[in-house]
């Protein structure tokens, strides 16, 4: 009896290390993502002042226009399986952070800093993946993105080569 006892207080103890680990994981991917400003572009009312962190980095409600390219919104990062990432492995997950490629084939759009995360240890790419995998899943489809010459329907910030004039307001 006193053996199992010991057998069951070692595997309690192994887990609650386990588990420490796994929230120390977690807590270094928050902290990543946060000084990555991953917020920024991913929560919706970000720019316009009001983040709303009941929906954070499920997407946000303003895009980025890019000469010839068209209007890219930042997509939802939440592990929503319909409109987010959480139909994502943590493999492709890894190499849209760190190559630009999406599991469609994709590349994303060059607003992205994926070259930055390029650069990430292992240890702290899979910390970003792991904080993103504790995310309560929002329910948050993100528009577009837009081609050159489509109707966008969000609001959009404007990225105009040198000698472009600012377009009217309406």
């Amino acid at each position: 009896m006193l053996r199992e006892w010991l057998l069951a207080l070692v595997l309690i103890s192994l887990a609650s290390i386990g588990a420490s680990a796994d929230d120390a994981q977690i807590a270094r991917g928050g902290y990543l993502v946060g000084i990555a400003g991953c917020n920024d572009c991913h929560t919706p009312g970000y720019f316009f002042g009001e983040p709303d962190m009941s929906r954070y980095l499920g997407g946000s409600d303003v895009g980025f226009e890019i000469p010839g390219l068209g209007v890219f919104v930042g997509r939802n990062l939440t592990p929503d399986k319909e409109t987010g990432i959480g139909d994502w492995t943590e493999e492709q997950i890894v190499a849209a952070l760190q190559t630009g490629l999406r599991p469609d084939g994709r590349m994303l759009a060059p607003i992205m800093p994926w070259h930055a995360f390029a650069s990430l240890t292992e240890d702290d790419v899979n910390a970003v993946v792991a904080f993103l995998r504790s995310l309560p899943p929002v329910d948050h489809a993100v528009p577009g993105p837009f081609g050159p010459g489509e109707t966008v329907s969000t609001f959009t910030f404007r990225i105009l080569p040198p000698g472009e004039t600012a377009a009217d307001a309406p």
